[in-house]
């Protein structure tokens, strides 16, 4: 390959690159191009991991030197979600489980390499840097530069104020060319390339990958099992949480599925090594009666025809499925065959091994349950449901209230009248009365009855709130009154009546809001209308709290 041809392998896929002059001129004067990628060994890898290991690949594929930081100091300055005698276990089940991937992907490891963050972030050199960077960093920069990874609130810990500078420091004792990351990472990156050189220390490029949905909707999680495929899931594990992923038809924007055929399995297609060697594009199979097989060479031609609802949402998933499962079965085999891979796997993550000794991956427990000890509250535990505003009045007593008859059909059955109840609403001079007239909106159902100037209230109506005013939350078009709403890549277990002593509504009520486009989310995971897989979403107060 000439510069130019590795240039593009490089860029292939990317959303964004930092320096790219820095690239080329490398590339150009016959040097091979050193990257560095680290990852925070907590929770276990899941299939997501495969979208940076398929640009890893790309990187090797075109003579890079790549090193992947396993980030163990990182991994404890980020909330002490490990203590040291698991982290060193995690790192070396990271190494195990990376290498596994990349091998099943089928690219050389000649030019890969493996480094501990303590394996040189505890050296003197390194420690006085840190004291030299900390002299010049505002508490403002490092709080906004580590705003998108590291967990933000208003007392904040030092640790998560340090992470920032740690991750800048690490590209000049990493001696890389290049840093490659998410573009979540793109503010440390920045800051990475401001505060360098004041230590005298050159600017490295930076090559950021799309932030890609998980495939059950939302950004995938480790610390969340609901959300995620885990690399060592069986084939029927995978089956079942694909079937259960979100894939709206005609949805391609925030199609984690389709994403992932886009960033994992097309990179992979025709290239020498790969299980998909062979391939001249990503194949559906399918019966005869819905249309037989067809090959998709490029990824614009799958997404338009999913986009105009020419392919079915079953049959990509059925297929993104079978694709999975040849990535993943070398890695099962791997660790199902090695006596040493399964005694690390236990003593790395031993609250799984228990869970799963109590009654398997599917338990409540391991599943993060909202009813499991010490879980905190999960949205699991709401009951949200559409309900139909059937008649509004001002509260006889209340100026700012109004009082609203909804019904929340038994079945959802059209023509019916099912379950009655009163909500008392402070909609008063915000929302005009006829706006709420016959509404199909979402409500919590579930909250403890309160009275409200002598008018119980049984229920709440979600309502979208900013300073340019007061939306309530629409039900998707088609809904029915009683359609449960549930939240992706959370199971629908809601309780009979939230806790009000346990402050449950008021904690999960901080994390809902509507993004740019008005999709409602609680944290980054959509509201679903059940009954038709539809997103429930806002049509005016866009980037508002949901309360």
């Amino acid at each position: 390959m000439d510069a130019e041809e590795k240039l593009a392998g490089i860029k292939s896929n990317l959303q964004e690159v930092v320096g790219e002059e820095k690239v080329k001129e490398i590339l150009q004067s016959g040097r091979d191009l050193n990257i560095y990628w680290g990852t925070a060994t907590t929770g276990k890898p899941h299939i997501a991991y495969f979208v940076p290991m398929a640009k890893i690949a790309d990187f090797l594929r075109v003579g890079c030197h790549v090193t992947i930081l396993f980030a163990d100091l990182h991994a404890y300055l980020d909330n002490m979600k490990a203590p040291w005698e698991l982290l060193a276990l995690r790192t070396q089940y990271y190494e195990a489980i990376i290498k596994a991937m990349l091998e099943s992907i089928g690219v050389s490891l000649e030019k890969l390499k493996f480094v501990r963050g303590t394996d040189f972030q505890l050296s003197r050199e390194y420690t006085l840097d840190v004291y030299k960077l900390s002299s010049l960093v505002t508490e403002h920069d490092a709080k906004k530069a580590g705003a998108e990874v590291v967990k933000q609130v208003d007392h904040p810990l030092l640790s998560g104020l340090l992470y920032p500078g740690l991750q800048a420091l690490d590209e000049e004792y990493l001696k890389c060319d290049a840093q490659f990351g998410g573009v979540d990472q793109r503010k440390i990156f920045m800051f990475a390339e401001k505060y360098l050189p004041h230590l005298g220390y050159a600017k490295r490029a930076h090559l950021m990958n799309p932030m890609v949905p998980g495939l059950t909707g939302g950004k995938m999680s480790s610390s969340d099992p609901n959300s995620k495929l885990d690399i060592l899931d069986s084939a029927s594990a995978v089956k079942k949480k694909i079937a259960k992923s979100f894939c709206e038809e005609g949805e391609t924007e925030n199609n984690g599925v389709l994403q992932f055929a886009k960033h994992v399995i097309y990179p992979l297609i025709g290239k020498s090594g790969s299980p998909f060697e062979a391939e001249t594009g990503f194949t559906i199979k399918r019966p005869e009666q819905f249309g037989g097989d067809k090959v998709y060479p490029t990824f614009e031609q799958l997404s338009s025809d999913f986009a105009q609802k020419l392919l079915h949402p079953g049959d990509l998933k059925t297929n993104v499925e079978r694709y999975l499962n040849v990535l993943l079965d070398p890695i099962r085999k791997q660790f199902e065959e090695s006596v040493e891979l399964k005694k690390l796997v236990a003593k790395a993550y031993p609250e799984e091994e228990k869970d799963k000794k109590k009654g398997g991956g599917n338990t409540k427990a391991a599943a993060g349950d909202s009813k499991t000890p010490n879980s905190g509250p999960s949205p699991s535990q709401l009951d949200l449901r559409v309900g139909k505003i059937v008649d509004v009045k001002q509260h006889p007593d209340a100026d700012s209230l109004f009082v609203e008859t909804v019904d929340f059909g038994p079945s959802g059955a059209e023509g019916e009248e099912g379950e009655r109840r009163t909500i008392v609403s402070g909609l008063v001079g915000r929302v005009p009365i006829e706006q709420l007239q016959g509404l199909l909106a979402v409500f919590v159902c579930n909250l403890k009855p309160v009275k409200m100037r002598g008018i119980e209230s049984q229920g709440m109506l979600l309502c979208a709130v900013n300073e340019n005013g007061t939306e309530p939350v629409p039900a998707p078009p088609n809904a029915l009154p009683g359609d449960p709403v549930l939240i992706s890549g959370h199971e629908r277990n809601p309780d009979e009546v939230l806790n009000p002593k346990k402050k449950i509504w008021e904690a999960l009520q901080v994390d809902l809001s509507s993004n740019e486009t008005g999709e409602v989310l609680w944290k980054d995971y959509n509201l679903i209308c059940t009954s038709e897989e539809t997103k429930v979403k806002v049509e005016k107060v866009f980037n508002a709290s949901i309360r």
